[in-house]
């Protein structure tokens, strides 16, 4: 009876142990989420417990039982790495933790436009990674930063080609930074800077230039139009008078229209007063501004003038006669719009 017993307790237990190796090798193989591909954002605010939560929150069906344990296990509150880590459907426990442990970042892309201020770059760029806009904008008008990299606070508009790029999102300022530099100088290559030497500019001039006709026109088949005319301009010895370096020059608040009192502003950027070019560029520019520089259009205008249809088009002409007249005809509109 006795020997019964035991074969019948020693029976119980190879099921009860073959049931618990079945368990846990379900629950350590059976795919943390099943879902499609989906990313989680990593501060160093994060705790294990906020990461897995934000797995659940991404997929409610998410099984992280046993990721919970092998982290705990391997003491991943010690080794937390900040990032963006894509959890992949059908990634077992395993395989997620040692992506978490090891810091196995998936690259973001962000991209960056072109903007009229420090501020505005920082914030664009903050947006979209985990570092905060004040890190970037104290490095971007940081004065022994900018030196180092061979810019200037007048100069950090050349810096930047706004486009898209791929970084790690918890990539520090500098490192933003000084990636943005290496971009900016890939972009101006061999042909970049021949053609700038083609038309007598060097490609902080052009990046200056096209700063100005980016304020002059929101149409981009106009951009190499509006370059021609100051090209011209700068050919004749003409000061270029563009409303845009003005308002630059006044620095504040923008005003909503440039009035005489304002031309007389004392700044190098005032290009009413100061003949050529400004000392640097006005804004931060896109690169279709700078090609549109170094391939301008060649014609004679040497003026223009908003079309009194208010489609943001110019009217462009290279008689100051024929000038005052579409100008006359622009103030018109306006006075028939009630636009002050």
């Amino acid at each position: 009876m006795a020997r019964k017993i035991i074969i019948i307790i020693a029976a119980v237990l190879s099921v009860t142990g073959a049931g618990t190796v079945f368990y846990f090798y379900r629950l350590f193989s059976t795919p943390v989420s099943e879902c499609d591909d989906y990313r989680i954002f990593i501060t160093p605010a994060d705790t294990r417990q906020s990461i897995l939560a934000g797995i659940q929150a991404s997929d409610p069906d998410a099984r992280t039982k046993a990721l919970d344990y092998l982290l705990k296990r391997r003491d991943y509150a010690s080794h937390i790495h900040t990032g963006c880590y894509t959890i992949q459907s059908g990634a077992t426990p395993k395989q997620v933790s040692n992506m978490l442990l090891s810091g196995a970042q998936t690259p973001v892309r962000i991209t960056i436009n072109s903007t009229r201020t420090v501020g505005q770059m920082a914030r664009a760029m903050a947006s979209q990674i985990m570092t905060d806009s004040a890190q970037i904008a104290s490095r971007l008008n940081d004065a022994s930063f900018l030196d180092s990299l061979g810019y200037t606070p007048a100069t950090v508009f050349c810096m930047i080609i706004p486009n898209t790029y791929e970084v790690y999102w918890n990539i520090s300022a500098d490192a933003l930074i000084s990636r943005l530099v290496r971009e900016r100088d890939r972009f101006w290559n061999r042909e970049r800077q021949d053609k700038a030497g083609s038309i007598g500019l060097t490609p902080q001039q052009v990046t200056t230039l096209a700063s100005i006709i980016e304020e002059e026109t929101a149409k981009n088949d106009e951009l190499p139009i509006v370059a021609g005319l100051y090209m011209n301009r700068l050919h004749r010895n003409m000061p270029l008078q563009a409303d845009p370096t003005v308002v630059f020059a006044l620095g504040g608040e923008r005003p909503k229209r440039v009035l005489k009192v304002h031309l007389e502003v004392d700044s190098p950027y005032n290009t009413y007063r100061h003949p050529g070019l400004p000392p640097a560029p006005i804004r931060f520019v896109s690169s279709r501004s700078i090609d549109a520089v170094l391939n301008y259009s060649r014609h004679n205008y040497l003026y223009m003038c908003a079309k009194e249809d208010f489609s943001g088009y110019h009217n462009f002409t290279s008689s100051l006669s024929q000038h005052n007249a579409n100008a006359a005809r622009y103030q018109r509109a306006l006075s028939k719009a009630g636009i002050k």
